[in-house]
């Protein structure tokens, strides 16, 4: 009679405890379910895929922004293998980008640039990298340093210094000339296909004047050699350069999006150290010994010569538009360009209104 009835309290005992134990693992499941492992990495997210990044620059000062997310990882915690390309020309970068060479380049505004969106290759403007704005000095019109010249009127007929036609120095040279009741046709246009070979001309004296940017008006003065006339930003405002996507990168939001929000990042980072003010003049913010110290890295010029001159770039990455169809229209008077353009047909400024958004203040 005992064994019979021990029997079934044990076996119901058992049930009970089984019933428990299953009750257990459930809860535990539906814990790890609604609370990830991690309490700082938000629920079912996945880590951004790796990719691989090639980048075409020339080693100019108004590529701070990108150097400083390439040196302090920037684009590494965004989960991007940046591979910097160096090219020596703007046309050359370019031409990367727009046959998807490359799949970002900083590139210059020029008519080729223009021309080739024009006959139907596709890149895409995407942010600011790069212009000429008042109270920044950065590019200039440089005279040989015993030139008797001193305003822009007096230098109707004399030969101009530039690397090529319909680059961004003849336009800059050429709108100035219009500021001042000149044309185009008013002076002696003498293309030296790359930047030292204006530097060059200038200091050999073979030309009235050139448009040079930093850190080589910088040296001309500082070398005794040159001397500035006016600085661009004086004259005009002027959109140069801009932050350009190959038609197969851009497809790719994703990593696009993570591209603008690393170069972001350079880019606060060096507008906080180096293009603040204070009274009403620009101050050395914090971080400015670092961000000096990385441009010299990577252009090679001295710290006591980048230091004089930094390029203006809007801390927010946003492109002038205004100006990107005031270009347009004037490289489209001089027949510069194949056709007229729309704005639309190459900028697309979404992604970056995603990474300001992802990025905060």
């Amino acid at each position: 009679m005992v064994k019979k009835t021990v029997y079934p309290v044990i076996a119901i005992l058992l049930l009970f405890a089984m019933m428990l134990s299953g009750c257990g693992k459930s809860a535990e499941k539906q814990g790890n379910s609604a609370e990830p492992a991690n309490p700082s990495e938000p629920a079912n997210t996945k880590p951004a895929e790796s990719k691989s990044v090639s980048l075409a620059l020339l080693k100019f000062t108004s590529n701070a922004p990108l150097f400083i997310a390439y040196e302090k990882g920037f684009f590494k915690d965004e989960h991007l293998d940046v591979e910097l390309k160096w090219f020596d020309s703007a046309n050359a970068v370019n031409v990367a980008v727009a046959s998807s060479s490359v799949d970002i380049a900083a590139a210059g505004l020029t008519a080729d640039f223009y021309n080739m969106i024009a006959q139907g290759q596709k890149m895409f403007l995407v942010a600011d990298k790069g212009r000429e704005e008042k109270g920044y000095a950065y590019s200039a019109l440089v005279l040989p340093n015993d030139s008797p010249y001193k305003s822009v009127e007096e230098l109707k007929g004399k030969k101009a210094a530039i690397t090529t036609i319909g680059s961004t120095n003849h336009y800059s040279i050429a709108r100035i000339l219009e500021n001042h009741g000149m044309s185009s046709k008013d002076v002696q246009w003498t293309p030296m296909n790359s930047v030292s070979g204006v530097v060059d001309a200038i200091k050999g004296k073979r030309v009235d004047f050139g448009f040079i940017s930093e850190p080589n008006v910088t040296k001309a003065v500082d070398e005794g050699f040159g001397k500035t006339l006016t600085w661009i930003s004086d004259e005009i405002k002027f959109q140069s350069s801009a932050l350009v996507f190959s038609s197969k990168f851009i497809s790719d939001r994703d990593a696009s999006v993570r591209f603008l929000k690393a170069y972001l990042k350079g880019l606060r980072y060096y507008y906080d150290a180096a293009l603040t003010e204070k009274d009403g003049k620009l101050a050395q913010g914090p971080n400015f010994d670092e961000v000096l110290k990385i441009i010299t890295k990577y252009t090679g010029q001295p710290e006591d010569v980048i230091k004089k001159s930094f390029p203006f770039i809007d801390r927010n990455g946003k492109p002038d538009i205004d100006d990107l169809k005031e270009q347009i229209a004037w490289y489209a008077k001089e027949k510069l360009i194949v056709k007229t353009l729309e704005v639309d047909d190459f900028v697309d400024t979404t992604l970056l209104d995603e990474a300001l958004k992802a990025a905060g203040n």
